[in-house]
């Protein structure tokens, strides 16, 4: 079994991210169930320029929409919030939409790349609010401006004990070490496998053990074969995770990594 925990879907920043795309996808390549996200959420572009309003869609809007795909699918398809932090706040009925597709929600999803905004920035304490009322889980991206480094998340993460949060990509574009070190530092941080070398990964598990990790991908990014290849032909990464690394760890700890640690973290059925 496999479950993907970083799937998007929509049109942004040169993206287009198809509902049929991730179907086609999980079915080709065998993923169970996929936590979804739309990228229209995104407020600052790659060189932290603030997207034209022309281009944004209400928060209200994108979470209509992700809830959309996944009560079409309910048993392969949950959805996870992107959270606009920096430009809106949930309102009423972001809240009211949340209160009635509860059993469709798994986590919240920030991004602090595209917000320009750090996890364990005083503004954004109304996420952890919602997410303890909900019993959500808080997943980050990581790396690439101050805002995003795994420290803050860290930070985040100490300060509210009680909730789980995620290191979406361990710190994209390094060698992944200081969010490896930091994953140790608090009981309620894990790791995703998104764009992470699979050594680093070992490296995780090594130091922490196969409970702190879990499979995501990023899908798809790179088109409907993602999992197979990148934008220019070559082998994906993903391929690595598919088929040597199973031999490289126990069968436990492979299938912590691969769905048992998001099914227990996001309450995802296993069938």
């Amino acid at each position: 079994m496999i479950i993907d925990t970083h799937v998007h879907i929509g049109h942004m920043l040169g993206n287009d991210m198809t509902r049929e795309d991730v179907l086609y996808s999980m079915e080709r390549y065998n993923i169970d169930f996929s936590l979804v996200s739309n990228v229209e959420a995104a407020e600052f572009d790659d060189k932290g320029r603030p997207i034209s309003s022309y281009f944004q869609k209400s928060q209200n809007e994108i979470f209509r929409e992700t809830l959309e795909f996944a009560a079409a699918y309910p048993e392969r398809i949950g959805a996870m919030p992107w959270l606009k932090v920096a430009t809106e706040r949930p309102d009423d009925d972001f809240m009211e939409l949340l209160d009635k597709n509860r059993s469709l929600v798994y986590g919240l999803k920030l991004h602090p790349f595209h917000s320009r905004v750090a996890p364990d920035d005083p503004e954004i304490e109304f996420v952890y609010d919602i997410a303890r009322r909900y019993h959500l889980p808080v997943v980050s991206h990581t790396g690439g401006c101050e805002e995003a480094r795994s420290i803050h998340l860290l930070n985040a993460a100490m300060k509210h004990p009680d909730i789980d949060f995620v290191m979406v990509h361990m710190d994209l574009g390094t060698d992944n070490s200081e969010a490896i070190e930091l994953l140790g530092m608090a009981d309620n941080l894990y790791g995703d496998t998104t764009w992470v070398p699979v050594n680093s990964v070992l490296k995780a598990v090594s130091l922490w053990g196969s409970g702190k990790i879990l499979f995501g991908s990023d899908n798809p990014i790179d088109g409907p074969d993602t999992y197979l290849h990148n934008k220019f032909g070559e082998r994906s990464l993903y391929q690595q995770y598919f088929n040597e690394f199973r031999a490289m760890l126990s069968r436990w700890d492979g299938e912590n990594i691969m769905y048992r640690n998001a099914a227990r973290l996001f309450g995802i059925r296993v069938y």
